[in-house]
């Protein structure tokens, strides 16, 4: 039987490469747009995670619609990093196959707060029992693959919990934890990577940040997918363009770390 992550990305160790929506101008944003992702998709990248890291919620909508248009054959998801409900509604309108929270667990505090009139807003919440709530909310009214981070890089750790039981918790939220070191294109950490996936047992695990073409084979060994994207880029600046030989480099060790994992 197909795992969720082999039966949503229709393979093994799926590559995620982020569009992070930089460029300067609306124009200029949106022409590099169409070339990154023509360069992921022709390069075999399995999905685009269309993030407003540097774009705006605006220019995520416009490049889900671009997808939904003209690559409606081919995977992508979403993330808002200030709205995540929106990015819910967004993903269900364009089709997206799956969604991104960089935390789903660890950031709150235990307990709730949340009184009758509060607007039940998912970024609004101050303690996890909240939270908890309206994400199960949320994932009943648009189900769509859920990739979460728990102890993600930037946020606080304020559950008062131990990482195994944060881990726990964070399983229940979504349909693959994803892990992180302390920042954008920073490694992770193959001893984290080990951490978590012992404490995760089976559950689908994705690596956040820092992967790279040397470092993949180790971490994809432990981890069952990526999201990548400052690697990608032009020199492995988060701020410059896709590079296509970059990405070239990176599948080609990737297809070759499928093929020896098939072959054993």
């Amino acid at each position: 039987m197909k795992s969720r992550t082999v039966q949503v990305f229709g393979t093994e160790k799926p590559i995620l490469g982020m569009l992070h929506l930089g460029g300067g101008k609306q124009d200029e944003i949106r022409e590099r747009a169409r070339r990154e992702i023509s360069c992921f998709y022709e390069n075999e990248v399995d999905g685009i995670l269309v993030e407003d890291y540097f774009g705006t919620p605006e220019d995520v909508e416009w490049a889900l619609d671009e997808l939904s248009r003209n690559h409606p054959d081919r995977l992508y998801g979403v993330n808002l990093l200030g709205d995540p409900e929106r990015a819910f509604s967004l993903a269900i309108r364009y089709g997206a196959a799956f969604l991104q929270l960089d935390s789903v667990c660890g950031h709150l505090r235990p307990g709730t707060h949340m009184r009758g009139h509060d607007r039940p807003n998912l970024a609004r919440r101050t303690c996890d029992g909240d939270f908890e709530k309206r994400l199960e909310e949320l994932r009943a009214q648009f189900p769509v693959f859920l990739l979460g981070g728990v102890r993600f890089k930037y946020q606080p750790v304020r559950s008062g919990r131990s990482e195994a039981e944060d881990l726990r918790i964070g399983r229940e939220r979504c349909d693959a934890v994803v892990v992180t070191g302390a920042g954008t294109g920073v490694d992770t950490g193959l001893e984290k990577i080990r951490r978590f996936r012992e404490s995760l047992g089976d559950f689908p695990l994705f690596v956040g940040a820092g992967m790279t073409a040397e470092n993949c084979a180790a971490q994809l060994a432990v981890a069952d997918g990526a999201i990548v994207g400052t690697w990608f880029k032009e020199g492995g600046r988060t701020e410059s363009p896709v590079d296509p030989e970059r990405v070239r480099q990176f599948m080609r060790e990737v297809k070759r770390v499928r093929r020896e994992r098939n072959e054993g």
